[in-house]
C-alpha cells in the first residue's frame, strides 16, 4: 500500500522503490568515469548537451511508438516547470561537473556531490518535516565518511593547480545545491501524467540549453580528433541518461526525498573504484575508510524511511 510522504509525496511500495535506486546507485557511479572519457577529446558542455539530446531524442520515439503522438502533448503550466528542471537540475548540476572534471579527479567530483542528501534535509527541516533519527543519523554518519575521503593532501589535479581543484570543487558543490533546492521542489510542480513524457522533455531543454552555453564560451565539435574511447563514454552517458534518469524522475514523485538522494552516497563508492581501475586515479586508506562509513550511512537512511 502507497502513502503520503509530508510533501504530499505518494510513497510507493518499497521493492518498487528499490528496483529503481539501483540504476541512479550503480549506473549513475559510473557516470563519472563515462564524464572523465567524453571531455578527453570532446567539448564538455557540448558534448554532455548532446548525450542529453540524443537520450531525449531516442526516449521521445520510444514513447510516441508505444503511446502514440498524443503522449508528449503537455501544457503551457507544465512546460514551464520542465524549463526550470531541466535547466537547474540537470543543465547546471551535471553542466559544473562536466566541467570540473578537467581539473578535478572524477571520484574526487562523486565525493562531492554526497553533500546532496545533507542540503535536502536541511530544506525539509525547514518545510516543517521532521526526518526520523535514523535518517539524520545516516546523514551525519555519510558525511563523517565524505570528510574522511577530503582530508587535505590526497587529491591530485587532472589538469591545471591546486587553486584550479579548489574553485572547481566550490563550482561543483554550489551545482549540487541547484540539484538539491529543484529536486526537493519538484512534487509541487505541474509536471505531465506520464513522467516519461517530463524525462523527455527534461533531457531535451538541459540538452538544448548546455549546447547553447558551450558554443557562446567558445566550444567547438572536431569530430576528426575525438578518439574511440571518447566516443564510449560518451555513448555509455547516454544510455545512463535514459535509464537512471528516468528512474531518478520517477522516484521524485513516488519515494521519500532523503531515500532517493542515497544516491549521492553510493556513488562516490562507484566512482571512486572505476576511477582508481581505469584511469588510475589515486586510492588512498583515507578514501576507503571513508566509502565503508558512506555505505553505514547508506543502511541507516534506507532504514529510517522504511520504518517511517
Amino acid at each position: 500500500m502507497t502513502s503520503p510522504d509530508v510533501r504530499g509525496v505518494v510513497r510507493a511500495p518499497m521493492p518498487a522503490i528499490l528496483l529503481r535506486l539501483m540504476p541512479l546507485w550503480v549506473l549513475w557511479g559510473a557516470t563519472y568515469l563515462g564524464i572523465a572519457l567524453m571531455i578527453e577529446s570532446m567539448p564538455a558542455l557540448m558534448g554532455t548537451g548532446g548525450r542529453f539530446l540524443a537520450a531525449g531524442g531516442l526516449l521521445a520515439v520510444g514513447l510516441m511508438i508505444v503511446k502514440g503522438p498524443r503522449v508528449m502533448a503537455i501544457t503551457l503550466p507544465q512546460l514551464r516547470s520542465i524549463l526550470v528542471m531541466g535547466v537547474m537540475i540537470l543543465g547546471v548540476g551535471i553542466g559544473t561537473v562536466s566541467l570540473a572534471e578537467s581539473y578535478v579527479p572524477s571520484g574526487i567530483a562523486a565525493l562531492l556531490i554526497s553533500i546532496t542528501p545533507l542540503i535536502i534535509v536541511l530544506f525539509r527541516i525547514r518545510a516543517g518535516e521532521r526526518p526520523s533519527r535514523l535518517t539524520l543519523a545516516g546523514v551525519l554518519v555519510g558525511l563523517f565518511g565524505l570528510a574522511l575521503m577530503l582530508l587535505p593532501g590526497g587529491t591530485v589535479p587532472v589538469s591545471g593547480t591546486d587553486l584550479d581543484v579548489v574553485l572547481w570543487s566550490a563550482a561543483i558543490v554550489c551545482g549540487s545545491l541547484s540539484w538539491a533546492f529543484f529536486s526537493w521542489r519538484s512534487s509541487s510542480y505541474d509536471l505531465p501524467g506520464n513522467l516519461l513524457t517530463a524525462t523527455t522533455y527534461e533531457l531535451i531543454v538541459a540538452g538544448l540549453f548546455l549546447s547553447i552555453v558551450g558554443a557562446v564560451i567558445g566550444e567547438r565539435w572536431d569530430f576528426g580528433a575525438i578518439t574511440t574511447q571518447s566516443w564510449v563514454g560518451w555513448g555509455y552517458l547516454v544510455l545512463a541518461s535514459l535509464i537512471a534518469y528516468a528512474a531518478y524522475v520517477w522516484l521524485l514523485s513516488n519515494a521519500p526525498i532523503s531515500l532517493t538522494s542515497t544516491y549521492a552516497y553510493v556513488n562516490p563508492v562507484i566512482a571512486v573504484i572505476l576511477g582508481a581501475l581505469v584511469i588510475a586515479e589515486p586510492l588512498s586508506r583515507d578514501v576507503v575508510i571513508g566509502l565503508t562509513i558512506v555505505v553505514g550511512g547508506v543502511v541507516l537512511v534506507v532504514t529510517g524511511e522504511r520504518r517511517r
